[in-house]
């Protein structure tokens, strides 16, 4: 089967960076289906492995997370799907990637795909969604369907997860979502997916919180820059309140949050499928319920460009515009 790695870590620049290859075709065991992969979206998880995890003694490795497809075979073990279910899901840091034609994954972390929306559409969603919904209602403590006169602060709004996190905090929550974007057009997008507020990460945070006519914000989901942004957030976050990170920070002083007795969270979706932990299947029940939301029309898809079919050559454009920082919504690829 084709199939899309990389041996040494190298500059996105750099041809050898993520190559083309032909691999043997897995055979599925225990609870794992074996599917045919139609559609796969790149995260930035996809291009810090990339950069800074070479494989061992020039070993291939294939990196993708998110992936849409269709069952192909199924293990002894499986009970939840069958062959010809269309699925989506994002996959696990541990096993192979995404980025073949066939690809081996664990039932309990495998969603239905959405009906409603085309392959494309749905491979968007899966790592985003997940890390989102852990943060928002696992880990911070969002209450769904109440907040009232409670608020949220997204750092990084526009991107992958903040997409996401922006719907799913309006729409199944009461809280006053804030969201941060320096541009217009991501200030744009931002009000678009549902925020009630825009804030500009690029200057200030706490004063224009308080500009918002806000003592502080109660719950601060920062996705990305979080060490240079701590000092803000720890001035503009309540007293009592939660600050989640996702990123993978430089050192920063949890020291600041004692005065105000502010708890510090860390989501990182891989979590359950990495040490299969025994709610495992909370994911598949997960991906379930955004399926049916988005569906509902509740949620919608926040793919916002097809850069082409899975190959080398369009994956490096995919993990050179993810290492630009300019990227908006989720880029997807289509079709071997």
């Amino acid at each position: 089967m084709k199939a899309i790695g990389y041996r040494k870590s190298l500059p996105i620049t750099d041809a050898d960076a993520l190559i083309d290859v032909e691999i043997d075709r897995p055979t599925p065991a225990g609870r794992d289906l074996l599917v045919r992969v139609e559609a796969v979206s790149v995260n930035p998880v996809d291009t810090k492995l990339r950069r800074n995890a070479s494989p061992a003694n020039g070993d291939l490795r294939i990196l993708g997370f998110d992936a849409a497809g269709i069952v192909e075979a199924v293990g002894p073990g499986v009970t939840l799907f069958r062959p010809g279910d269309a699925v989506f899901y994002a996959g696990a840091i541990d096993r192979p990637g995404t980025n073949s034609e066939y690809h081996l994954v664990d039932e309990r972390i495998v969603g239905a795909r959405p009906a409603s929306l085309s392959v494309a559409e749905a491979a968007a969603l899966p790592l985003t969604a997940i890390t989102a919904w852990e943060m928002l209602f696992d880990r911070l403590g969002l209450p769904r369907e109440g907040g009232e006169g409670k608020s949220l602060l997204i750092v990084g709004g526009a991107g992958g997860v903040g997409s996401i996190a922006i719907q799913l905090a309006r729409r199944l929550s009461k809280v006053r979502v804030l969201a941060t974007a320096s541009r217009p057009e991501t200030a744009d997008w931002v009000r678009e997916l549902g925020a009630h507020d825009v804030i500009d990460h690029s200057r200030p945070m706490a004063e224009q919180v308080k500009a918002l006519g806000l003592a502080g914000v109660d719950y601060v989901f920062s996705t990305n820059a979080t060490d240079r942004h701590f000092p803000d957030l720890v001035e503009l976050v309540a007293p009592q309140g939660h600050i989640g990170l996702i990123d993978d920070p430089e050192p920063i002083d949890v020291r600041l949050l004692k005065r105000k007795s502010v708890s510090l969270h860390w989501e990182l979706m891989f979590t359950r499928s990495l040490f299969q932990t025994d709610d495992m299947i909370a994911q598949h029940e997960l991906l379930t319920e955004v399926s049916r939301l988005v569906d509902a029309g509740t949620l919608r898809t926040t793919l916002t460009e097809t850069l082409g079919r899975i190959d080398a050559a369009t994956l490096r454009k995919a993990h050179a515009l993810i290492e630009s920082g300019k990227a908006r919504g989720k880029v997807v690829l289509e079709g071997f």
